[in-house]
């Protein structure tokens, strides 16, 4: 199979970006199933139904979330009517929504879709090393799932290094969100998992994590609030990570980053 996923979207900048570019990425590719984090998508806080559709209309397959799941207070209702957007399997018991989710590809593959977040410097929710465990557990790699995409939504590069490892040989991609800057440590590690600490974000990176960059340097400067952070809305990168795996173990043969667009340096899987 081949998989992209793509990480944090923040803002207008980078939903037009998405929506422009997916159908031509998905050809030039060939890509069987595409996930997206899209916590951030509207106005940077959160995500809203017409967002969703947006983006499975332009050929998303899946949309992940994190600790801005529900800023837009329609994300609560909407997410228990739609499999395809997932929020973190570690919330507290009686969340909406799932924490994962087994979908079927346009081909028919079974893609096992797990979201979870970290616990340091983030809220203290369940244990994420359970949850996933839990997840993988009642539906193996290889056997019920095609392939299993792990979306660790976390602050702290060593709880994302943890996980690709605690995952490693279950799982064809765990893969860090949230920081909103591309690592450079794409690998497959030992048992066939693929894996990189942050995917990135998609969004304008002339600007402080996506966001423009007057009112964050002022709260640095002086630790008052002068106004709402709003996203930066220049030319969108859209950052993320390529996948193929082997079609009878669903562990990961390749992994590749991807960058398109804006002001990063461009980089393509080659065919």
């Amino acid at each position: 199979m081949k998989l992209l996923f793509l990480g944090d979207i923040v803002g207008r900048a980078a939903r037009d970006a998405i929506v422009a570019d997916m159908p031509a990425l998905r050809r030039q590719l060939d890509l069987d199933f595409v996930i997206v984090n899209g916590e951030n998508a509207a106005g940077g806080f959160g995500i809203t139904a017409q967002i969703c559709n947006d983006l499975f209309d332009a050929g998303v397959d899946a949309i992940t979330l994190g600790n801005h799941a529900w800023d837009q207070r329609e994300a609560l209702v909407h997410i228990e009517r739609e499999p395809r957007l997932i929020r973190p399997v570690n919330f507290p018991k009686g969340t909406p929504g799932r924490g994962a989710s087994l979908l079927e590809s346009a081909k028919g593959h079974r893609v096992l879709v797990i979201n979870a977040m970290g616990r340091v410097f983030m809220d203290p929710l369940d244990d994420p090393f359970t949850s996933v465990d839990e997840q993988i557990a009642a539906c193996p790699l290889g056997e019920v799932a095609d392939a299993i995409v792990v979306d660790f939504h976390g602050e702290a590069t060593s709880e994302k290094m943890a996980m690709g490892h605690f995952c490693d040989g279950r799982a064809s991609l765990v893969v860090g969100t949230h920081s909103h800057v591309p690592t450079a440590d794409a690998q497959i590690l030992d048992g066939g998992t693929a894996y990189q600490t942050d995917a990135g974000m998609c969004g304008d990176y002339n600007s402080v994590i996506g966001m423009e960059k007057d009112e964050p340097i002022n709260r640095f400067l002086t630790k008052m609030s002068s106004g709402r952070f709003t996203p930066a809305l220049g030319p969108a990168t859209l950052c993320g990570v390529y996948v193929e795996t082997d079609v009878r173990t669903g562990l990961a043969t390749r992994v590749e980053p991807l960058r398109l667009g804006g002001r990063l340096k461009s980089t393509l899987p080659s065919l």
